[in-house]
């Protein structure tokens, strides 16, 4: 029995992927990481407020008597916006770094969703607005220990999961073709691979290893459907002439172990 939980999923693109599970251990230091920073934001808020509050009561004065109806606004205006940062801190950064907010960053684990892509606004924001949920009576803490899966309500509901951001091993078990290797290079110059996530890199690495064992019509098939997939994600405008969508796929493996080597 491994320490971590492995979890194995199918994706879109019949492919088997297998995540190691976060683990209530890195999940609670990236939540301590990111309250620390949201009750950063949260003081600094409260700071601001409370001089815009005074000055604003102080010209409310010059003009009107009764300064209960702007104390009232003040209240309201500051509910909403203490409401938008505690649920969109999550949301926010979730959303923009692809499933990972600062203190997941820092301990290097990733929510996605229950086919192995990324998770987005959606999820996201459904993991959000259950948290205080979670929250309660450590409910999300029951739920993750006690799971196979280790999905609290949010996840459940949303359909996601928190894995560890796993490094691409650079060893392979496959040939790479000569092309694929020149290509490499100006991919690392041309193309923007930090879009590429480790699930889609993962993707790429099992039709490699699985290629030789489908048969010529799928395996034609299967190559040309990811290439186009990698190619628009990259960002990458043409492909050479004479690059197979096999030797794309082939110079994109590489060329992301090379980019990830250099972080």
């Amino acid at each position: 029995m491994g320490l971590f939980n492995r979890i194995n999923l199918q994706t879109p693109e019949s492919v088997e992927l297998e995540f190691t599970l976060a683990g209530i251990g890195n999940r609670t230091l990236a939540l301590l990481i990111d309250n620390v920073i949201w009750g950063l934001i949260l003081l600094s808020f409260l700071a601001i407020g409370a001089v815009v509050s005074t000055q604003l009561q102080e010209i409310w004065l010059n003009f009107f008597e009764d300064d209960e109806s702007l104390l009232l606004w003040i209240i309201s205006i500051q509910i909403l916006i203490f409401f938008s940062i505690y649920m969109g801190y999550f949301v926010f950064f979730e959303t923009l770094w692809q499933g990972q907010t600062p203190g997941k960053r820092a301990v290097k684990i990733r929510v996605i969703r229950d086919n192995g892509r990324s998770a987005r606004l959606p999820q996201a924001t459904l993991r959000s607005l259950l948290r205080p949920i979670d929250d309660l009576f450590f409910l999300g803490v029951f739920f993750i220990i006690f799971g196979k899966q280790e999905k609290r309500l949010g996840d459940w509901i949303a359909g996601t999961l928190v894995v560890q951001e796993e490094k691409p091993v650079v060893s392979t078990d496959f040939a790479l073709s000569q092309e694929a290797k020149t290509l490499a290079e100006q991919l690392l110059v041309q193309a923007d691979l930090s879009q590429l996530l480790p699930e889609d890199f993962a993707v790429i690495r099992e039709y490699l290893r699985r290629r030789s064992m489908m048969l010529t019509e799928a395996r034609t098939e299967k190559s040309k459907q990811l290439a186009q997939q990698v190619k628009k994600l990259i960002n990458l405008e043409k492909v050479p002439k004479g690059i197979t969508a096999n030797h794309f796929l082939e110079a994109v493996y590489l060329a992301y172990q090379r980019d990830r080597a250099t972080d």
